[in-house]
């Protein structure tokens, strides 16, 4: 909820849930904007070994479950509950999590810090 302008709130109880078709989990989005977007998944069933291809930088927070991901021609990460994680936009990747699984993302878009 935008309590002022640019200022985002909400809390990890939230009721705000909606079906996310793309990965078949729910995802509650806290704030979008030309920077990126960032809120919370959360996912009851796995969705398989779906390939899923990042569309921006995300860094993730896992806060229940773990995730076993696997990235094409890269390492398998193995998280558990308070690992971070970043992971470069257009990476080729597979989940697999233990569930229930709910994590606290960011897809972030490139930042150019001004010159001088």
């Amino acid at each position: 909820m935008e309590v002022h302008p640019g200022v985002f709130v909400s809390n990890v109880a939230t009721d705000e849930w909606q079906f996310d078709p793309e990965v078949g989990g729910e995802m509650h989005v806290l704030v979008e904007g030309e920077g990126g977007y960032a809120g919370m998944s959360r996912f009851r069933t796995d969705f398989g070994d779906e390939p899923w291809t990042l569309p921006e930088r995300e860094v993730l927070l896992v806060l229940e479950g773990a995730a076993r991901i696997e990235i094409e021609d890269g390492p398998t990460l193995d998280l558990e509950v308070g690992d971070m994680v970043s992971i470069p936009k257009g990476a080729v990747t597979r989940w697999h999590l233990t569930l229930p699984y709910k994590e606290l993302w960011f897809f972030a878009r490139p930042y150019e810090m001004a010159a001088g």
